[in-house]
């Protein structure tokens, strides 16, 4: 049995790995899918100064309470910055890190830090008076891969708007641990495609791996089978 605790990204929630969670739990394994504070059924917790180290606190606390250790600790998009500061912080409780279709920071970057200077502007532009970056949940899904009506609602009903600091905050400049790193790459989107950058770097680690997924950028959702499958994967 394998210890998965799964991120997820911006404006999504714990709910966007429900079909992936029933896939897993059905092999045997334990998973957790904590909702970081701002979003999801977390949304009303959220404050201006909700950022990254929330995030990150959020996720160390779901490890330390249950006490999790070998946990495959897995992050989609945004939610790659978040498992890199949480392996900051408890290496000691982490097998290995798995970035699906994630951003992967160095120490003192930020998600921001990441984007194309157009696209961190965009961001930037719709932040409502509380510091949350409100998207346009259909020009979202579009880039994101959700084509079906099906997908389209189950998404639409549940993103919320993502704290700011989420997004523009550093990770701190303490180094990163020796962990196996596990990147899965969803290849079936518009370009530019920004993650096809760190798969590549993550795969060519010592001790990475890289996958390439035929699926959009919410693959959790689109393509459950073959992310559960990459998932379980040694």
């Amino acid at each position: 049995m394998t210890v998965f605790v799964l991120v997820h990204g911006g404006w999504h929630g714990g709910w966007c790995w429900r079909r992936v969670a029933s896939r897993l739990r059905a092999s045997g394994h334990e998973v957790h899918t904590p909702t970081l504070t701002g979003v999801g059924d977390r949304a009303h917790l959220g404050t201006p100064d909700t950022g990254l180290a929330t995030h990150v606190e959020d996720v160390l606390a779901v490890l330390e309470i249950d006490d999790l250790r070998e946990v495959v600790l897995v992050g989609h998009s945004s939610g790659g910055a978040v498992i890199t500061g949480v392996a900051q912080r408890a290496s000691h409780r982490l097998a290995r890190l798995t970035y699906l279709d994630a951003f992967v920071p160095a120490p003192g970057q930020s998600v921001f830090d990441l984007l194309p200077p157009a696209r961190r502007d965009h961001f930037r532009a719709l932040v409502d008076d509380v510091g949350r970056i409100v998207l346009d949940p259909d020009v979202a899904m579009d880039g994101w891969g959700l084509r079906t009506e099906d997908d389209r609602a189950f998404v639409r009903a549940r993103l919320r708007p993502h704290p700011l600091g989420g997004l523009a905050d550093p990770l701190p400049g303490t180094p990163l641990p020796d962990l196996p790193r596990h990147f899965v790459h969803c290849a079936a989107k518009p370009a530019p495609d920004v993650f096809a950058a760190f798969g590549a770097t993550v795969g060519s680690g010592p001790r990475g791996r890289l996958d390439v997924l035929d699926a959009g950028h919410d693959a959790m959702i689109t393509a459950p089978d073959q992310v559960a499958a990459l998932l379980m994967r040694e």
